[in-house]
Order: C-alpha cells, then sequence, then structure tokens
C-alpha cells in the first residue's frame, strides 16, 4: 500500500515536472538557433530568448497590446457565435433528413475544403474593410467542425429518444429543443473546441484585412517598425492566449461530460 502511494506521489510529481522539462528543452533549442542565424544574420539576435522576453514584459504592462487582444477576442467570440448559430442547425437537419443530407453532402465538403484565407480578397470586395470580412473568414473557418460534430451527434442518439418524443405527440421544434440538442451537447461542445483552435489560427492572418487594430495587425506593425524583438513577444502571447482558450473550452466539455 505504502508503494503504491509511493507511486502515485512520484507519478504526479512527473505530471508537473515533464511540461517545465519539455518549454525548458524547447528553450535551449530556442536560443542555440538565434545563436546560429545570428552567425549569419546579426538581425535574427532580436528574436532570441533574452530581447524576446524583455519585449514580452514590456508589453503585457501597457496598455496598447491588451487594446489590441481585447479586440481579437471580440472577433473570435463574433466569429464563433456566427459558426455556432449556422453550423448546429444545419448539423441537426443533415442528421435528421437523409434527402437534405445527400443534397448537401457533396457542397459541405467541397466547401470545408477551400482554405479560409483564399477567401480574403473576395471578402474585402464584397463586405469592405473592416470587421465585417474578418468575422466572414472566422465563421466560415469554424462552422465545419461545428456542422460535422452536431451530425456526428444526431446520428449517435439513441432513436428511441425520438420514439418516445413521438409517442407523446411532441412537435418537431419540441424534439429538436427538448430531446436533440440535450442530447448532442457534448458533440457540439467538442465541435465549439475544435473551432476555437482553427478560429485562432485564422485571426491573425485575417486581422491583415486592413483593420487598424488587433494580434494580427500588431503583428504586421512590428514588422513594419523593425521592432523584431516586439513581433516575438507578439506570437508568444498569441500562443499562450490560445493555450488559455483551448483549456477553457477543454475544461467546460470535462465539466459537462461530468455533469
Amino acid at each position: 500500500m505504502a508503494d503504491l502511494a509511493a507511486r502515485k506521489v512520484r507519478g504526479g510529481g512527473l505530471r508537473w515536472l515533464l511540461p517545465f522539462v519539455g518549454l525548458l528543452v524547447v528553450g535551449l533549442l530556442w536560443w542555440t538557433g538565434s545563436v546560429a542565424l545570428t552567425a549569419r544574420t546579426p538581425v535574427a539576435a532580436a528574436f532570441a530568448p533574452w530581447p524576446t522576453l524583455q519585449a514580452l514584459a514590456g508589453l503585457v504592462t501597457s496598455a496598447d497590446i491588451w487594446h489590441h487582444t481585447w479586440l481579437s477576442l471580440q472577433r473570435v467570440g463574433v466569429g464563433l457565435l456566427l459558426a455556432i448559430g449556422l453550423g448546429v442547425p444545419l448539423g441537426v437537419a443533415t442528421g435528421l433528413w437523409r434527402g437534405f443530407a445527400q443534397a448537401t453532402g457533396p457542397v459541405f465538403q467541397f466547401l470545408r475544403m477551400i482554405s479560409p484565407l483564399s477567401w480574403m480578397p473576395i471578402a474585402v470586395m464584397v463586405l469592405g474593410v473592416g470587421d465585417a470580412p474578418v468575422y466572414f473568414l472566422l465563421a466560415f473557418a469554424a462552422v465545419w467542425p461545428v456542422l460535422l460534430s452536431t451530425t456526428a451527434g444526431v446520428a449517435q442518439l439513441d432513436p428511441n429518444w425520438l420514439l418516445l418524443a413521438r409517442s407523446v405527440s411532441a412537435t418537431g421544434r419540441e424534439t429538436v429543443w427538448r430531446v436533440i440538442l440535450p442530447g448532442i451537447t457534448a458533440q457540439i461542445l467538442t465541435g465549439v473546441r475544435l473551432a476555437i483552435g482553427i478560429i485562432w489560427i485564422v485571426l491573425v492572418p485575417a486581422e491583415m484585412l486592413g483593420v487598424s487594430a488587433g494580434l494580427g495587425y500588431f503583428i504586421l506593425d512590428t514588422r513594419d517598425r523593425l521592432a523584431y524583438s516586439e513581433l516575438m513577444a507578439g506570437i508568444l502571447l498569441i500562443g499562450a492566449l490560445g493555450f488559455v482558450l483551448d483549456h477553457a473550452a477543454r475544461w467546460v466539455h470535462a465539466r459537462w461530460m461530468h455533469n
């Protein structure tokens, strides 16, 4: 019994230690790469760990970067809501009605294989410069995991639930709201988590469409100002924020599964 407890303690310690070891290894590789590149390209010294961390400390203590971050998070929220508002109804319809699935299946598969960034010129021409084309690109990128996860959830739903709903003369709307959606919430949350990851990847290039603020704009601005240490610090901040968003999505999913 004591050996089992000791193994659990050691296992718990390793679980916390190994991520730090991984980060340390990546940091050493980063430092080694920057030193090697600086020998050929002196400007690479600005991308080294220490200048980057100094720039990051300056960024997180200034209000400017948080203004950009807040606007980017707002765009992520709007894009995700649009994707959920479109993907969930289409997923339910695809899962429930075979004719609709057969008619739309090839179209959906074709569209989801198109890179969202390839729509950038058309989005600007049609929607103009500003937030609207960014919302479109983010929603287009995020709608497919939500739609496919919702469809899979409906397909896996216990058919006895639908039979029970029919037996009590439930309307189609009541069946959707009180039987189907509660029964597939876990699958929808899985799709939302995947959508958040995709949105966060598409966000930075999407914000290079002429908006005057946001993390994508900040990356372009640091490049134009030749502030390379700030550019690298911005990249680290984008990665950290994406990690937090993914962790929050996983936490929500786990909480729902354990309820």
